[in-house]
C-alpha cells in the first residue's frame, strides 16, 4: 500500500562545515539558521515564512513529485538517472564552462545538480503522464486500431529513378530533368507489362540492377526485405501506402512519387499480422500519444491524479491556495495551447 504523504512545511536546510555540531536554538525551541553578534537569531520558521511566497511552492511540488514518483516507478529510477546524466553530458560537451551561467539565466536553477535533478524528475513525470493517457484508451479503441491499422509485414522491391536536377538549373531545365526521369520509369513499367506473369520477379530484379539509382537495394534485386508501415523513413510513406494496396506478385502500373524521385514497386510476399496480444502495448503507446496530443491538459491531470493516489495534503493554508492557483493556471495554459493547435490544424486542412 502506498504511504500517505502529508506536506507539513518546506524545511530549508543549510549545509555547512562542522557537521555534527550543535545547532543553536531560539527560546521557543525553533532551530536557528543565522546568529548575530548581539545574540539574536533567525529561525528556520522565520526563513520559511520569508521565502514561502516566492520560492516554496515550486520547491514543494518538486519534492512531492520526486518522492511519490520514485516510489511509483522504482523500477525506472536508474533509467531516469542515466537519462539525466546523459543529457547533462551532452550539454557539458556543447557549452563547457558556460553551461552553469546559461542554466542560471534561462531556467532559474542555480546549480548544475539542481538542474540535472529537474531533468530526472521530469523523466519520471513523463512516465506518469504516459500511463494516465493509456488508461483513457478503451478496449473498443484498441480493437478498432488493431483491425484497421495493424497489418502483416510485406516484402517489397523498388526501382528508383531520381531526376538529375541541381540548384543552379533554370525552371525549364529542372522540368526537363523531371520529365526525363518519369519517362524512364514509364519505360520500365512498359517492360514489366510485356513480361510473362511468372517471370515478373526475375525481370524486376534484372531492371533494378541495371537502372535503379538506389545503391542500397539495386544489387539485392531492389528489395527492402520485409517492411511494415513504420519500417522505412517518412520519405517512403507514399511508396509504403501504395505497396499495401498491391497483392503478392503485383507491381505498380503507375508512377509512385516521393521526395526521393520516381518509383515502380513489386510486392512479393506477405506475413500474417501479429496477434492482438503481441501488439497491444504498442497500440496503447500509439493511442496514448495521440490522446495526449489531442488533450494536452492531461499532463496536468496525470500528476494531479498521482498526488491524489498518494494522499498528498498541503497543510499550510497559503501554500494550499497557491497550489490551487498553480493548477488552474497550468490548465488554462494547456487549454490555450490546445486551442491554438486546433486552429492551426483546421487552417492547414482548409488550405
Amino acid at each position: 500500500m502506498k504511504k500517505k504523504i502529508i506536506v507539513l512545511a518546506l524545511i530549508v536546510t543549510l549545509l555547512c562545515s562542522g557537521c555534527g555540531s550543535k545547532i543553536p536554538t531560539l527560546s521557543n525551541g525553533d532551530e536557528a539558521v543565522v546568529t548575530l553578534k548581539d545574540g539574536s537569531k533567525i529561525s528556520v520558521n522565520e526563513l520559511y515564512e520569508s521565502v514561502k511566497n516566492d520560492f516554496a511552492l515550486q520547491a514543494m511540488v518538486n519534492l512531492v513529485d520526486k518522492k511519490i514518483l520514485e516510489d511509483s516507478y522504482s523500477d525506472k529510477v536508474e533509467e531516469a538517472k542515466k537519462y539525466a546524466d546523459d543529457i547533462m553530458t551532452q550539454y557539458e560537451s556543447l557549452y563547457g564552462d558556460q553551461l552553469l551561467s546559461l542554466i542560471q539565466q534561462q531556467t532559474g536553477y542555480q546549480s548544475l545538480e539542481s538542474y540535472k535533478d529537474s531533468i530526472y524528475v521530469n523523466y519520471l513525470e513523463r512516465l506518469a503522464i504516459e500511463d494516465y493517457c493509456k488508461k483513457q484508451i478503451t478496449d473498443k479503441e484498441i480493437n478498432a486500431y488493431y483491425k484497421d491499422e495493424i497489418v502483416g509485414d510485406i516484402k517489397v522491391s523498388h526501382i528508383l529513378i531520381s531526376p538529375k536536377t541541381t540548384d543552379d538549373m533554370t525552371d525549364e531545365e529542372k522540368a526537363a530533368a523531371e520529365t526525363e526521369a518519369k519517362e524512364k520509369i514509364e519505360a520500365i513499367i512498359s517492360e514489366l507489362k510485356k513480361t510473362n506473369k511468372n517471370d515478373v520477379a526475375d525481370k524486376f530484379a534484372e531492371l533494378a540492377k541495371e537502372q535503379s539509382q538506389d545503391e542500397s537495394t539495386k544489387n539485392n534485386d531492389g528489395s527492402f526485405g520485409f517492411i511494415n508501415k513504420n519500417t522505412l523513413s517518412s520519405a517512403y510513406d507514399e511508396l509504403v501506402s501504395a505497396a499495401y494496396k498491391l497483392k503478392d506478385g503485383e507491381y505498380s502500373t503507375s508512377i509512385i512519387t516521393t521526395e526521393l524521385g520516381y518509383h515502380v514497386i513489386l510486392r512479393t510476399e506477405t506475413k500474417e499480422k501479429a496477434s492482438l496480444e503481441d501488439v497491444k502495448e504498442d497500440i496503447l503507446e500509439t493511442l496514448g500519444a495521440e490522446y495526449l496530443q489531442e488533450n494536452q491538459v492531461s499532463a496536468v491531470k496525470a500528476l494531479q491524479e498521482k498526488r491524489k493516489e498518494y494522499g498528498v495534503e498541503i497543510v499550510d493554508s497559503e501554500l494550499k491556495a497557491q497550489y490551487a492557483e498553480l493548477i488552474q493556471n497550468q490548465i488554462a495554459a494547456y487549454q490555450e495551447q490546445q486551442n491554438q493547435q486546433n486552429q492551426q490544424n483546421n487552417q492547414n486542412q482548409t488550405n
